[in-house]
């Protein structure tokens, strides 16, 4: 199974683990202490000398920077480590860019040789195992969001039973202390979230009610929660009108369960975007309310008569990527008409907005085509060493025979039947309640047609997944259907350019500045 080496003495070997949470559900064969003994049996065979064994346990393999594989990347700048061992290839990564970038790149440009046991991988050797190596990754990172979709469609089910599943509660409010998911008031900041309502109400604008709180040395709840704010800017610390705002309209607040209200940009990716307000998750009533209706409602309507009905929401497709060079925060996009009066969208520095007159930081302005022109062009030029088309369609092919469909289709049915279930429980209960007098005529059959198509669609759905069981699987068919699928979108896809790009930095004299998940390519402009 494994290939010779000739000249063992000749290497300094970083035997590399790694276990994420999502791994443990394939039992202990992807244990950390199962892949640690495959991979010392395999040196004490070959009589290899190990230089250091590095573990990431509870990592993601979207995730680069991983603690101990920036170490073993380290100890490989510093000479030490010439050969990386893992299990298999997606012990080092389910991101296949970053490993592309890692097995045809880094580890070849650095003499590295790189062993995958269980893949039969070796770059020391020339074989076709290594040939089909960047489709294995491609797999192995739609495995991943895979994954992702399931844990994200669990965590949706808890929002919609008013369980809080975020990290840290709304401030004003911690967790229960023995009931899981739960939250309570905490009475150590509720008295300043109150304050800050009773301001509001006394005609006292946000900016002023910030100001304010700046002024008595009123902790934000970043700096009372200790939150991670990341890179350090001029506002670092400060409460602001647009974080007073926020906190005015929460209807958590009201003792209603508010989530959804941010979601991920990719799965490979920590950053969040805010959602429209119609994709919120509200539960009304499961915990006690810091204000009372009638005062949260006045809020609203005074924050309503001030509020400028100008839009200033843009959708584009480097959204939540584009920084600031100079003061490392985000910038923000405006809307400005050319000659002839048609829209451009411009990135302009946020902090030279708010602090013009204290000077902070410069004036940007940069057109958003000519950003997407010239990160597309970059993108391009690094992606096309990894889509050859004639290396993925045998391993596309492997994958599809040996893909659990049937199971997933199951799945997927048991929810459809336990949904189509509910459903029709609600229709009998409203029925009841009209009977008894509880439901008017009308209201019942409002909700009952509401109801009613919502059962008819997913009755839809679930004789569409029952048909899919019953049909044989074209694996050849299937196999070119997710190649051509993968090529057609991947140049263009926004959830390439994350999980390729970290951020994308603009100058005052207009350089774009990529900073890529790895570290060779330089700034274009």
């Amino acid at each position: 199974m494994y290939l010779e080496i000739s000249n063992p003495m000749d290497y300094h070997v970083a035997l590399y683990i790694r276990l994420s949470k999502e791994d443990e559900t394939e039992g202990p064969s992807q244990s950390v202490t199962n892949q640690k003994s495959l991979l010392n049996e395999f040196v004490q065979q070959h009589r290899l000398s190990v230089y250091d064994t590095y573990v990431d346990d509870g990592w993601s393999g979207t995730s680069f920077e991983r603690p101990d594989f920036q170490r073993m990347i380290g100890d490989i700048e510093a000479k030490k480590v010439n050969m990386v061992i893992t299990k298999d290839l997606s012990r080092l990564g389910r991101d296949y860019i970053m490993t592309g970038h890692y097995m045809e790149r880094y580890f070849p440009e650095k003499r590295v040789r790189y062993i995958s046991l269980l893949d039969g991988i070796d770059t020391g050797v020339d074989s076709t195992a290594n040939d089909i190596t960047p489709f294995r990754a491609i797999m192995n990172d739609m495995y991943a969001k895979d994954i992702s979709k399931k844990i994200k469609s669990v965590k949706r089910d808890k929002q919609r039973k008013g369980q809080f599943i975020g990290g840290k509660p709304m401030y004003g409010y911690k967790m229960h202390p023995t009931e899981k998911n739960k939250i309570v008031i905490d009475e150590e900041v509720a008295p300043v979230v109150r304050r800050i309502f009773a301001m509001a109400l006394g005609g006292m604008s946000c900016r002023k009610i910030a100001q304010t709180l700046n002024e008595e040395g009123v902790m934000t709840p970043a700096t009372y929660c200790g939150w991670n704010v990341g890179r350090k800017g001029p506002y670092t610390g400060l409460w602001s009108s647009e974080r007073i705002s926020e906190m005015l309209q929460n209807e958590t607040y009201l003792g209603n369960m508010v989530q959804g209200r941010t979601v991920k940009i990719s799965y490979k990716s920590k950053k969040c975007i805010k959602q429209d307000r119609e994709n919120w998750v509200v539960v009304e009533n499961t915990h006690e309310p810091l204000i009372d209706k009638e005062s949260f409602q006045k809020v609203q309507m005074l924050l309503n008569s001030r509020r400028n009905t100008r839009s200033r929401t843009y959708d584009f497709l480097l959204k939540g990527m584009i920084f600031c060079h100079e003061c490392g925060y985000p910038m923000a996009v405006i809307n400005r008409k050319n000659a002839a009066g048609e829209d451009r969208l411009f990135f302009v520095c946020r902090t030279y907005q708010r602090f013009t007159k204290a000077g902070i930081c410069t004036c940007h302005s940069i057109k958003e085509e000519t950003v997407n022109e010239a990160v597309l062009a970059k993108v391009r030029e690094v992606c096309q060493a990894y889509l050859n088309p004639d290396r993925l369609c045998s391993i596309a092919k492997e994958t599809v025979e040996n893909a659990d469909r049937e199971s997933n289709c199951k799945a997927e049915i048991q929810a459809l039947q336990s949904k189509i279930t509910a459903l029709s429980t609600n229709l009998d209960q409203m029925y009841l309640d009209r009977l008894s007098g509880l439901l008017s005529e009308e209201d019942f059959q409002r909700i009952y047609q509401k109801v009613k198509m919502d059962r008819a669609v997913l009755e839809n759905r679930l004789k569409g997944f029952e048909e899919q069981i019953r049909q044989p699987v074209n694996t050849e068919e299937k196999a070119r259907a997710l190649v051509k699928q993968f090529l057609d979108s991947a140049l263009t896809s926004r959830e390439l350019l994350v999980s390729l790009i970290e951020r994308i930095e603009l100058t005052e004299d207009k350089q774009i500045i990529i900073q890529f998940r790895f570290r060779e390519l330089e700034a274009i402009s």
